[in-house]
């Protein structure tokens, strides 16, 4: 049998139910899905992990930092384990300080997000570097590719665009359009980036207009279900509940595809520039007509399978919710060509062919 390929999370990444951010999310699919043998390993945080994949913990110390800390385990280990080829996901110094640990061993490098706000590829020189430096360096969208690229003229290896994929199985049973409920849903982090106070915002002006129709939006500052109330989602809450918008808070992922497979109409208003748009391919794939912006990878996620609106011009914004709740055949449209658009670009047997391809080298 051929020795597992590692696959390396962030220090912070929680790898289990109730406490797995974007990242784990993905690696988790990747890990199901790999016809390889794979071994994730990540940091050792409290409760279940998820089963059916070979998992390696690795504990993170305060002492000489969490990040050091971390790096040093996860050396030690590697160290133990056949040499091969190995993968990391997002952390640019942790796979530039194993490509000089372990100089023979190829290493991929997944980018999730901006490279140039992390440390060891904030500038071109550094992310010249770290490209020369790996066998591979994945992104999980064109607009990453670009922004890794950026100020490079003569870069010394192709990044290439590997675009995150949904597994059909996680997937609960869709309600049809016409049966679905006339709920407009924001499924996502309660932070400014995100711009949930601008879907209440439009909530406010729009629902008015809407009998019958509700909103609401689940989650919380971050991916798991202890986190804070940050003084952004405490002024959120009253301006919410005066425009009836519902705050559900943080739920556990299968509720939240739960929730999209239920809602007639989801809204994805982030306006910073999104790295690929996870929340946008979910609601997609659970078969929700689908409002959003166009800022960074969202783009390339939505295409032409939804409707686009500025998430700060709030007249633009409510507008796109009563036209969008006011034509149930619109609301059809979108939600086939979502289910169309995810079967064709994001389905996870096609992402795992091109993953697979690259370990094959």
């Amino acid at each position: 049998m051929r020795p597992s390929i590692p696959i390396i999370l962030p220090h912070k990444e929680g790898f289990g139910p109730g406490r797995a951010g974007a990242v784990s999310m993905v690696v988790r699919r990747i890990a199901a899905a790999s016809r390889s043998p794979v071994l994730v390993i990540g940091p050792d945080t409290p409760g279940p992990r998820f089963t059916g994949i070979d998992f390696r913990a690795v504990p993170v110390r305060r002492f000489p930092s969490q990040v050091w800390s971390y790096a040093l385990g996860v050396a030690a280990l590697l160290a133990r384990l056949p040499p091969g080829p190995i993968e990391l996901h997002n952390k640019p110094e942790l796979a530039l300080f194993l490509s000089y640990l372990f100089p023979a061993r190829p290493i991929t490098l997944f980018l999730h997000n901006d490279p140039r706000a992390m440390r060891t590829a904030r500038s071109p020189a550094q992310r010249r570097r770290l490209l020369a430096r790996m066998a591979h360096v994945v992104c999980v969208s064109a607009h990453l590719r670009a922004a890794l690229l950026d100020g490079i003229d003569h870069p010394p290896a192709d990044p290439l665009v590997i675009a995150n994929a949904i597994d059909p199985a996680e997937l609960p049973a869709l309600t049809p359009p016409e049966a679905r409920a006339k709920l407009i849903l924001f499924a996502g982090r309660v932070v400014p980036q995100k711009a949930p106070d601008a879907f209440v915002a439009a909530c406010a002006r729009a629902l008015p207009a809407l009998p019958g129709w509700r909103a609401a939006i689940i989650g919380g500052d971050g991916f798991t279900a202890h986190g804070r109330e940050t003084g952004f989602i405490a002024a959120l809450r009253p301006r919410a509940a005066a425009a009836g918008v519902e705050l559900r808070g943080y739920l556990p992922h299968d509720q939240v595809l739960a929730a999209l497979a239920e809602a007639a109409i989801a809204v994805v208003p982030s306006r910073w520039e999104e790295p690929f748009g996870l929340a946008a391919l979910e609601a997609m794939a659970c078969g929700a007509a689908l409002a959003c912006s166009m800022r960074g990878g969202l783009a390339e996620v939505a295409g032409d399978a939804a409707l686009i609106f500025d998430p700060d011009d709030i007249d633009e914004a409510a507008a796109t919710l009563v036209r969008l709740a006011g034509d149930a055949t619109l609301r059809a449209r979108l939600a086939e060509a979502g289910r169309a658009r995810v079967a064709a670009h994001f389905s996870l047997p096609a992402m795992i062919d091109r993953l697979e391809a690259l370990r094959a080298g």
